[in-house]
């Protein structure tokens, strides 16, 4: 039997709360192709599926995205909860269809002080479930808020809000470009992963692009792989940041040396699925004119095939439940419209049939 094939109570309790405020994501999915959703057809199973999600909407195949299973990291609403505080913003997202948040800090910058119960239990409210947060890797500062200077006070704030997963967006790169800096590094997170599991959790580090870049004392070498290759994969998980990839694809796919060394970030996860059980869905225009290859823009506006990306993840046995994707912009040019659009269209994805 599949790890994964025994019902989430918990999915299965905010999936019947949706149904009830008529956001589920089924019914999401169905009122933008046209249908006429109702509270049966996107009723829960007992695995915690929809029927919608099970017999597809207005033929188009199943929804790529899984039920209760859409995230978004707030760090792309942070100008709304540092104005609006984080109520508005939870009001706005379970308004969206969104699932789960992802953190990036757990203030409200100017909108006033928060208690850690009292975000947990906002949350829960809006029928959001905490999934993860983004904290520091190292600091100078010995009383900086970071795994390397704090980490027992961050495992306290993370089990605190019930987080099944803490991690990291701070770069491997605390020691250096080479291989053995890498494997230092590796190290770090191992002891964190670590102290991660003992508590209920999973530690997890997320990339951006320079983490596909080769060691500068082994040029055929992908640090990535130094990553995957030292870490317990017990102990230590990925948030693969999928347009960081795409750009980590459009920099590093040739050795310093000229020869070719290509990779497509999608084999990464089909090679080992159970390592990344987060993601974040982001989307960019293809621009090799630029730097970074691509414009960062609304997902759902960009290049990137996100109804391949997800089918190829979702559909693999017993991997469809057990995976978290957060969607995000750094920079989007209205937060809540961003937050709004990417919901529609990551909803709105059909499995081919």
């Amino acid at each position: 039997m599949s790890r994964f094939s025994q019902p989430d109570p918990e999915l299965t309790h905010r999936l019947s709360r949706r149904g009830m405020l008529g956001v589920a994501a089924g019914a999401t999915a169905a009122a933008l192709l046209g249908a006429a959703a109702t509270p049966a057809t996107a009723a829960t199973t007992a695995t915690g599926e929809t029927t919608a999600d099970t017999a597809g909407a207005s033929g188009r195949g199943r929804p790529v995205l899984p039920p209760g299973r859409l995230g978004i990291q707030l760090y792309s609403l942070r100008d709304k909860v540092s104005t609006l505080g984080f109520a508005p913003v939870f009001a706005e997202l379970e308004k969206y269809g969104y699932d789960e948040v992802e953190f990036a800090g757990y203030g409200q910058g100017s909108a006033g002080p928060i208690t850690l119960a009292q975000l947990k239990r906002l949350a829960r409210n809006h029928g959001l479930n905490p999934i993860g947060s983004h904290v520091g890797y190292h600091s100078s500062d010995p009383n900086a808020y970071t795994f390397a200077t704090n980490l027992t006070k961050v495992l306290d704030d993370a089990q605190a809000l019930g987080l099944k997963h803490i991690g990291t967006a701070s770069n491997p790169f605390r020691y250096g470009s080479t291989v053995d800096a890498w494997k230092r590094a590796a190290e770090d997170f191992n002891t964190y992963g670590a102290a991660a599991r003992a508590r209920g959790m999973k530690f997890y580090q997320h990339n951006h692009s320079e983490e596909f870049s080769f060691a500068t004392d082994k040029p055929h070498i992908r640090l990535y792989d130094v990553l995957l290759a030292e870490t317990d994969p017990d102990l230590v998980y990925l948030e693969m940041d999928i347009y960081w990839a795409y750009v980590g694809q459009f920099r590093f796919s040739k050795r310093p040396d000229g020869t070719p060394a290509p990779f497509d970030p999608l084999d990464y996860v089909l090679r080992q699925p159970h390592r990344y059980p987060l993601f974040h869905v982001k989307d960019g225009v293809s621009d090799p004119t630029t730097q970074h290859g691509y414009r960062m823009v609304d997902v759902g506006d960009g290049d990137i095939d996100y109804q391949r990306f997800l089918s190829a993840v979702t559909r693999l046995r017993g991997e469809r439940f057990a995976h978290h994707w957060q969607a995000e912009h750094d920079n989007p040019a209205e937060s809540f419209t961003f937050a709004r659009k990417s919901s529609e269209h990551l909803h709105s994805l059909r499995e081919k049939c």
